[in-house]
């Protein structure tokens, strides 16, 4: 498919706990339409880097994206309303919108994807899949969240966030009222 290039383009922002589906979506969704990722966990693990580096090289990588117009995906920390509403401020002022896509999956099937032996040696152990758990602020009712399934299949994660991506680049017109046709024929009805 051809890469999202709407009006106005969107920050897509995953949020959720670890294990929940988030970087499968992401991945996916980049690969569908082209479009350019943000993953600090990913920039953490590849670079060999602390969290806090891996954050600040997350934000730098998000703010020359900015530059691009085009439709990105940001999967950075994202856990707390003050994460989620610092990255929207910052979006929304370069001239993108923030859509907040909060992948939910029950915390056992999260933890059993979570803690489950990766090849970049990536995975949590339970006790930092707890924590992580703990730190989550799940969205508000405010934030304005398009919810997904992380156990359904990517087709049907992807028309739910379409379908909220083309609601907001919608022009809403007001239907214009139709005059009215006299009809020439007299009709009786007995």
């Amino acid at each position: 498919m051809k890469p999202i290039t709407p009006t106005t383009p969107h920050v897509i922002i995953m949020v959720g706990i670890p294990g929940a589906g988030k970087t499968a979506f992401a991945e996916h969704f980049a690969k569908t339409f082209q479009a350019p990722t943000v993953n600090t966990q990913l920039i953490q693990t590849v670079g060999d880097v602390d969290v806090a580096t891996a954050i600040a090289l997350s934000h730098l990588m998000l703010d020359e994206l900015l530059k691009t117009n085009r439709t990105i995906i940001f999967e950075g920390p994202t856990a707390t309303k003050t994460s989620r509403l610092e990255i929207s401020k910052r979006v929304t002022a370069a001239g993108y919108k923030p859509l907040i896509v909060w992948v939910q999956t029950e915390s056992l099937e999260a933890k059993r994807r979570a803690t489950k032996k990766q090849k970049d040696g990536s995975e949590l152990s339970s006790e930092e899949f707890d924590a992580a758990i703990k730190r989550f602020h799940p969205p508000t009712a405010t934030e304005k969240v398009v919810v997904i399934s992380g156990k359904h299949t990517y087709t049907s994660q992807l028309k739910i966030v379409l379908k909220h991506l083309a609601g907001q680049n919608r022009v809403i017109e007001q239907p214009q009222e139709q005059p009215r046709v006299r009809s020439t024929r007299n009709i009786i009805i007995r």
